[in-house]
């Protein structure tokens, strides 16, 4: 009895330090939390188990089972999340799983467990964060050219993880994509779910509720001789089903009626075992997916031999800044133009450690400004947490700030605060433009709220962004205009200028943080206005770098 309030007060006191719980699948930092709040559960499911001399052989196969899996998991939270099945599974366990768990023991109750799960269940994972991690397997899948087997089977480029989906895991994953009228992924994983289970896996879900989803998503996709197809199918598996007669003559009417305008004639399909569909992935609102994807694979790159001869590496003492003279910083190019400079050992790993610490209590989902109507929303396309970090919080932030301002020239004072973002399952930011597109800027179509007039700072001139972890795969900073991809290097920085020095945008410098393929992605960026840079970066007439 002891050791359950021992255990209680363990758990009130971790939920006190919990400090935001909505779309805990947007920042694998935070999600580490939930990686030890899995172990304790665990671990008192297993003095439940204990106290009860009736326990149920399903109750201990389900403890031993997930007690292999957090030893697993808590000897690295951020390595075992790393791989997106293991971030997804988690999401969908505590969701869902879980939940059916207690219903089991309750049958049989004991006080301690469910107390346990009382105090916890506020902080778990709910229905929007397992739909949220689905979709992000869902965006890798996409970017990088994973197909549905591969990924279910947990094979990832650099990975050897035993990380696999079941077929009830691809089923929900269909069933995601279906609720969200995307048809094309639902296929994918409805169809990968189809094959597992005829290969003779075990599995909750029913062939017929496989068929009855994936039919109705072929239909969707058009292709009407194998919608038929999938529904005989169903109908020969659940003669009684609802739908499943309705449909076949519905589909069966309207190739008819297509075939009679194109003078041919319905032959019923064979007996054959049924063939995976392949289709065209829907165009979407971004113009420059194709190439942004591609950069993220690292393919389409535009740097040659003519442009690598232009770069060089130095070091850089900030114009004879005194911080610098005895140690300066080394200095890579990354592009010519627009210029894009990479400085090394930037930040220690103890500064990095001290920044995290700071941030991740305070991490929330990242936002992004309707261009309409200049309001701060979250959106589909920048999937973060991010935390604002003042000079006033720690010594190592304005030692930071500090060193931003020696190694650029520029002044810092009228910066925004550090902002530090932690990417989650799939993590990215769809391309974008730091600074505001003002009406008065001649490249732009259609007015746009000045984002940046409240501050009275001016527009964003320039970016500083702190790389604070190794990225195992995926993840890299990449620019569809002129082709450049740079990936995360922990304790490096990149630097370039959002605007010429004529005040006008540089529509060159759209830019995107791909999606996290493996790993856990930690930056912190400084974004450096206008005001105060009168006399450190005159300002021109002309559109020059």
């Amino acid at each position: 009895m002891m050791r359950q309030l021992q255990f209680f007060v363990y758990l009130v006191s971790l939920s006190c330090s919990w400090i935001t719980h909505a779309e805990i699948f947007t920042s694998i930092g935070q999600m580490t939390d939930l990686v030890y709040t899995e172990k304790e559960l665990v671990q008192s499911l297993k003095d439940y188990i204990k106290a009860e001399e009736s326990k149920l052989a399903a109750i201990k196969s389900w403890a031993n089972k997930l007690d292999d899996l957090t030893r697993v998991s808590t000897s690295d939270p951020e390595g075992y999340l790393a791989h997106p099945v293991n971030a997804y599974k988690l999401m969908k366990r505590l969701n869902t799983e879980w939940s059916e768990l207690e219903s089991l023991v309750l049958q049989n109750p004991s006080d301690g467990f469910i107390s346990n799960m009382s105090v916890h269940r506020q902080y778990f994972p709910d229905q929007d964060d397992e739909t949220g991690a689905a979709k992000a397997l869902m965006r890798l899948q996409d970017t990088y050219q994973l197909d549905s087997e591969a990924f279910s089977r947990g094979k990832l480029p650099g990975m050897h993880a035993n990380s696999l989906l079941t077929v009830d895991d691809c089923f929900d994953m269909g069933k995601t994509a279906y609720n969200d009228a995307d048809y094309y992924h639902a296929v994918l994983w409805l169809q990968q779910s189809l094959k597992q289970l005829d290969a003779g896996e075990e599995a909750m879900v029913l062939k017929a509720d496989i068929l009855d989803y994936l039919s109705f998503s072929v239909y969707q996709m058009g292709d009407l001789p194998r919608a038929i197809e999938l529904t005989r199918r169903l109908v020969a598996v659940d003669p009684n089903h609802d739908r499943a007669g309705g449909n076949l003559r519905y589909f069966e009417r309207l190739l008819t009626k297509q075939l009679h305008e194109m003078n041919q004639t319905y032959q019923p399909p064979s007996e054959e075992p049924i063939q995976l569909g392949t289709y065209v992935r829907p165009k979407d609102h971004l113009p420059e997916r194709e190439i942004y994807e591609a950069l993220c694979r690292g393919e389409g790159l535009q740097m040659n031999e003519a442009r690598r001869s232009r770069l060089y590496c130095r070091y850089q003492d900030g114009n004879r800044n005194p911080r610098l003279l005895l140690k300066p910083m080394m200095e890579e190019d990354e592009w010519d133009s627009p210029r894009i400079v990479r400085y090394l050992n930037v930040l220690s790993e103890e500064e990095i450690g001290k920044i995290k610490e700071l941030a991740k209590p305070r991490l929330s989902r990242a936002t992004v400004r309707d261009p309409k109507t200049g309001v701060l929303t979250t959106a589909n396309y920048r999937v973060s947490k991010s935390a604002w970090l003042e000079a006033d919080d720690d010594p190592v932030i304005d030692r930071v700030n500090q060193r931003i301002e020696d190694i650029t020239g520029l002044a810092v004072d009228t910066a925004e605060l550090l902002q530090v973002a932690n990417y989650g399952v799939g993590g990215q930011y769809e391309p974008h433009f730091d600074f505001s597109r003002r009406p008065f800027d001649s490249n732009l179509k259609k007015d746009e709220p000045d984002a940046f007039k409240r501050l009275g700072t001016g527009n964003r001139v320039a970016t500083f962004l702190n790389y604070m972890s190794d990225v195992e795969a995926g993840g890299a900073t990449v620019f569809p205009d002129f082709g450049a991809a740079i990936w995360p290097r922990k304790g490096t920085a990149v630097f370039w200028y959002n605007l010429y020095r004529s005040g006008e945008g540089d529509y060159r410098t759209r830019h995107a943080a791909c999606p996290v393929l493996v790993g856990s992605k930690w930056v912190s960026n400084k974004w450096i206005h206008e005001r105060g840079q009168e006399f450190r970066r005159p300002c021109g007439l002309t559109e020059v770098d």
